[in-house]
C-alpha cells in the first residue's frame, strides 16, 4: 500500500525542520560548485549537516516540542511505492537522510566519503565524481527496491553511495593508495580497502539472508558498488587521469605537486598561440575576449588555467559545430576541446605541433 504524502499534516514547527534539512544539505553542495571547491568535501559536509539537523529533531521530540518523530516519510525510499513517479526523488533523496540516533553510522559513511571520496575525485575531476556518486545513489536504491519488491519499510542512509565510491576507484586506480584507517591509520592499497569491505558486506547480507536480522540495507551497499564499478570506465573515458595508471596516488602532497609541476613545465604559452577562432578566420565570441586576455597574461599555474578554461567553456560554442565544449586536464596542461568531436577543437595544440 503506497502511503500519502506526510508534509501537509505537518506543524508549521515539523516543516520548517524538514526546511532546515533541505538547506543543510543543499547549501554546502551550491558552494562547492559556487566556489569551484572539492564536490567530495561538499557531499561530506550535507551529509554532516543533515545528519546533525536530524538529531536536533530527535531531541525536540524528546522534548516533548514535536508531536511525532517521522518528519521525512515524505523523502525515505519504501519500496512498496517506488512504482509512482510520485516517489522517484526518494532515490536520491534517502541517501541524505540517517537514523536519528545512530551517529557512528553517519560517521563510518563520512570516513569513506572522505578519505575515498577526495582522492577519487582528484582522479575523475568534479563533474566525473559528481556523476560516480549519483550512480552509487540510484543503484543503491534500486538494487533496495528489486530485493524488496513490495515492502513497506522504510530505508535510508549514504551507504549506498559510499560503497559506489570504493566499486569506482577500485574499477580505476586499484594500485593508488590512501591513508585508511584498517587496522592501522596508513597509506593502503584501493584494491584491499574495496575488496575488504566488499567481502564483509557479502557476508553480512548472506547472513541477514539466514536469519541473523538486522535493519542495515546491505543489498544497497552492494548494488552501490557492483553500479560504480561497471559504469566507471564509461564515466572515466577521456578525464583527466587514465585509467590504472600506477604512479602512487594522488593522496599525498609531493605526488601531487610532482604532477602539477610535471604539467606546468609541459604547458603551451598562450601567449604564442592563435586562439580557436583567429585560427579558423572568425570573429573572436564577445564574451571570449575578456577570458581569452587573462588566459594569455596569467594563466602560468595549471590550477589557474583550469579554472579559466572552464569558465571560458561555460561562455562559448565549437566554432566549427556550434556545440558544447569543455575544459579537460591533460598531462601536458587544461585543454578546451569540443564535447562532441575533439577534432573540432583541441585547444591549445600541443607544444611538439607547429
Amino acid at each position: 500500500m503506497v502511503a500519502t504524502a506526510a508534509w501537509p499534516h505537518l506543524t508549521p514547527l515539523e516543516q520548517g525542520l524538514v526546511v532546515l534539512w533541505f538547506l543543510a544539505v543543499t547549501v554546502p553542495l551550491a558552494y562547492a560548485v559556487r566556489a569551484r571547491a572539492p564536490f567530495s568535501l561538499g557531499i561530506v559536509l550535507s551529509v554532516l549537516f543533515g545528519a546533525v539537523v536530524q538529531t536536533l529533531t530527535g531531541t525536540l521530540w524528546r522534548m516533548g516540542w514535536l508531536d511525532r518523530i517521522a518528519l521525512w516519510s515524505d523523502l525515505v525510499l519504501v519500496p512498496a511505492r517506488m512504482g509512482h513517479a510520485g516517489w522517484w526523488h526518494t532515490a536520491i533523496t534517502s541517501g541524505f537522510l540517517h537514523a536519528q540516533w545512530d551517529l557512528m553510522h553517519v560517521l563510518g559513511n563520512v570516513v569513506i566519503l572522505a578519505l575515498v571520496g577526495v582522492p577519487l575525485e582528484q582522479r575523475l575531476g568534479t563533474k566525473r565524481f559528481a556523476a560516480v556518486y549519483l550512480i552509487g545513489l540510484l543503484g543503491g536504491s534500486i538494487a533496495w527496491t528489486l530485493a524488496n519488491a513490495g515492502s513497506g519499510a522504510p530505508a535510508w542512509g549514504a551507504s549506498g553511495a559510499a560503497f559506489g565510491l570504493l566499486g569506482a576507484y577500485l574499477a580505476g586506480w586499484p594500485k593508488d593508495e590512501i591513508p585508511f584507517p584498517l587496522i592501522l591509520i596508513r597509506p593502503w592499497p584501493v584494491s584491499l580497502i574495496a575488496l575488504l569491505y566488499f567481502g564483509i558486506e557479502i557476508a553480512r547480507w548472506w547472513a541477514a539472508e539466514g536469519g541473523a536480522g538486522g535493519n542495515v540495507a546491505h543489498m544497497a551497499h552492494l548494488g552501490g558498488f557492483v553500479a560504480c564499478y561497471a559504469l566507471l570506465p564509461l564515466v572515466a573515458k577521456g578525464g583527466p587521469v587514465p585509467r590504472g595508471v600506477d604512479d602512487g596516488g594522488p593522496s599525498g602532497m609531493a605526488t601531487l605537486r610532482g604532477r602539477l609541476d610535471s604539467m606546468r613545465s609541459s604547458m603551451v604559452d598562450l601567449s604564442t598561440v592563435d586562439d580557436p577562432w583567429s585560427a579558423l578566420g572568425q570573429p573572436v565570441p564577445k564574451a571570449a575576449r575578456g577570458i581569452l586576455a587573462t588566459l594569455q597574461t596569467d594563466s602560468d599555474e595549471p590550477e589557474v588555467r583550469l579554472a579559466w578554461f572552464e569558465r571560458l567553456a561555460d561562455a562559448v560554442q565549437c566554432p566549427v559545430c556550434e556545440g558544447p565544449v569543455g575544459a579537460v586536464e591533460r598531462s601536458d596542461g587544461p585543454r578546451l576541446q569540443c564535447a562532441s568531436r575533439p577534432q573540432h577543437l583541441d585547444w591549445p595544440p600541443s607544444a611538439d605541433v607547429n
